[in-house]
Order: structure tokens, then sequence, then C-alpha cells
């Protein structure tokens, strides 16, 4: 395992599991287990699963100028979210390149928590704070243990009274199996779920029972990497295996705009003074490349990385590709070029095997009308 500076007080679970706990975040992380993937793949599409994703940084702004804060480095109108709700959003560098995602929770007047991965998230959080009445704490005892599925709303209505009225990106302070925890409607996985955060000292007596009183329903522990499943067919990014820092351009400047990769809705009409807004308007229908999807002949997934070719040349790059026994598709998240981004474009993705024919599709492939992830009652 890669030396790591963040510890889950999972770990040990994930061990027993057959997880080497790789480094993700600095945080060791269970990429793998002793079983087979496909089986946690369909439990969260058809019943539920759940896994910790404490690799997550949680950042907590408090204070007077904290939705200053939040306005300056995100891009969304922090004033449109309410107290008891969150919202999906972005961070940009000066360049109006895309440097990292999150989610912002509001949980009162004054005081969010921005929940991102990988990127600079709590850097630029620090940096918009210089000067300003805000407290900006990274909390790496808050751990977080994602919920996933269909069954997920029926097994926690048993144990939290009300969770069923808990609407897509709505948050609930409450008690779970006896302990305080905060449970907020949201997830990384297409399905209605639901993330349980929680202190350290609790998440492991919270993951026990999760295995013992789920267990009956189908509900099992799944690794975090079968989030590569659930997210290729769902159109969800993961920074920066999707991004150039991955794929670097050969004759440009690496860093992704908005455009490019689809996520431009995450800026709040109108709004201006975020870092990196006035580049961001500037690069409006300048994209070099965009981010779309495939559908493969046959049942081979496109390895990740795989080249995408066009007439013998490699012209893209699928990031993911997964082939769903379940929904009998084979879709990848692919970077390509501009005009090969419509509908029904021929192309082939180059596995080590061969070529494998393919046309390009609209994402997402699954749930398309988000129906799923958004119902209520």
């Amino acid at each position: 395992m890669t030396a790591s500076w963040r510890f889950s007080t999972l770990a040990d679970r994930h061990r027993a599991m057959g997880s080497e706990l790789e480094d993700w975040s600095g945080m060791g992380t269970a990429w793998t287990y002793d079983k087979d993937q496909e089986e946690e793949y369909l439990a969260i599409r058809t019943k539920a699963g759940f896994m910790d994703v404490s690799g997550l940084k949680k950042v907590h702004v408090t204070g007077p100028h904290a939705s200053h804060v939040i306005d300056r480095a995100t891009t969304r109108d922090v004033e449109k979210i309410s107290p008891g709700r969150a919202s999906y959003a972005c961070m940009l560098n000066d360049a109006g390149k895309f440097i990292d995602d999150c989610v912002i929770y509001r949980t009162g007047a004054n005081s969010f928590m921005v929940v991102h991965g990988s990127g600079e998230g709590h850097e630029q959080l620090t940096r918009a704070a210089m000067g300003r009445d805000v407290s900006v704490r990274f909390d790496d005892n808050l751990h977080d243990i994602s919920l996933q599925g269909p069954l997920a709303v029926d097994f926690l209505e048993k144990h939290v009274e009300g969770i069923r009225q808990l609407n897509y990106f709505g948050i609930m302070p409450t008690r779970l199996f006896g302990h305080p925890v905060t449970i907020t409607r949201t997830g990384y996985t297409g399905e209605r779920g639901y993330e349980i955060f929680c202190r350290g000292q609790d998440a492991p007596n919270i993951w026990d029972t999760l295995v013992e009183e789920g267990a009956p329903m189908g509900i099992i522990p799944t690794r975090f990497t079968t989030l590569d499943l659930l997210r290729a067919e769902s159109y969800l990014l993961f920074f920066p295996y999707d991004n150039s820092e991955m794929y670097p351009f050969e004759d440009d400047v690496t860093g992704d705009t908005l455009w490019e990769l689809g996520l431009d809705f995450t800026v709040s009409e109108g709004k201006t003074g975020f870092r990196g807004a006035e580049e961001h308007y500037r690069l409006k229908g300048r994209e070099r490349f965009k981010i779309y999807g495939v559908k493969l002949e046959g049942t081979e997934a496109a390895e990740e990385g795989a080249p995408l070719m066009r007439d013998g040349e490699q012209v893209g790059v699928v990031t993911i590709g997964m082939y769903s026994s379940l929904n009998k598709h084979n879709v990848g998240i692919a970077r390509m070029p501009v005009d090969c981004a419509t509908p029904g474009t021929k192309l082939q993705v180059k596995n080590a095997s061969g070529l494998i024919d393919c046309e390009t599709a609209p994402m997402p492939f699954y749930d398309v009308n988000k129906d799923r992830r958004t119902a209520k009652g």
C-alpha cells in the first residue's frame, strides 16, 4: 500500500475482505475485495450496497463570511441553497479550467460543509478565505458510509423516522443504531441513495450493523472501485481519471473546461465573481474535445485508457468502460473530437485484444431521466 496520511477506522474490515488498501486522496481505500465485483454491482442496481467513501475530504466553512468564501470558490450561487439542502458544484482555476468538483451542504445560515475528492478543493476554499471572518476546517474524524440502491430507503425506514420524506440532495441530522449521524440524500451511483456521515469511533459499529441487518435484504458491503461500473453508465465523472491530467494534450496546456466536460450546468445562471469566471465564459465555443458516450459491439468492455480510433488513427480515448449483464449494454465514457460528439458516429475502440466497433451516444445510458435517484416517497 502507498504510504497514507489519512486512516479510516474501517480499515480492518476492508482487510478482512481481502483489500490491500490502495491509496486514494491520502487514505487507504478498498479498491479490491476477495469476491466477485459483479455481485456488488448487481446488489446496488437491484437491492442495495454500502461502501466506505471516507477518503472524500470534508471541509467545514463557518462564520459571517462563509457564504462569500463558498461563492468565490465554487460555481454555484450559494444564496440559492437553503439550510438543510445541498448542491453539486465545480471549482476552477484562474484559467477557467476544472480543478475539482464538490457537494456543498448548507447546515445553517453561516455554516457549510464542502465535500470533495482528490482535487484542489480544500486549497481553493483556503485561498478564498484569506482575510475573511471565517473558519475553514478539514475534518478527518468524520467518516462517510454510502448506502446506495433501491432498497436503501426501505432499510433505513426501519431505523430513521421520516427518511422516506428526505428529498434528493436533502440533509437530515438524526441517530442511526444509537449513534449521532447526518444522513444526506446524495451519492455517486445513479441510484436512490444515502450518505451516512458519522464519527470515526462510531463507523465500525454502524458498518457491522449494516452487514448483519442488511444481509436478509440482500444488502452487502462493496468496494470503492465498484463505483467505476456504476458511474460509467450513469455519466458521473471522476477526477482526474476522465481528465487531461490523466490524458494530457500533446500540443496544448493540460486542464479542461466545463464546456468540454459537459459540466457547464453547474454554473448558476448569470453568476459572476467566482474564480475563473471570466475565462470560463470566454472559452465557450472553443472546446478542444468533448466528453461523450460510446456504445460498443459485443460484451468485451473497453479497457481503461483504450484508444478511440477513426479511419485507422487515434482521435480520443475511452476513460472508463463496462458491460452490464443486467442492462445488456456495453458502454463507456470517452474523450473525443467535437465533431464526433453527436449520436451515431462510427468509431472503433482499440483494446489489447484488438479493435471493437462502436458508435457514439449521449449519456447517461442508465436511468436517462434520472427518475430513480430523484424519486420521492
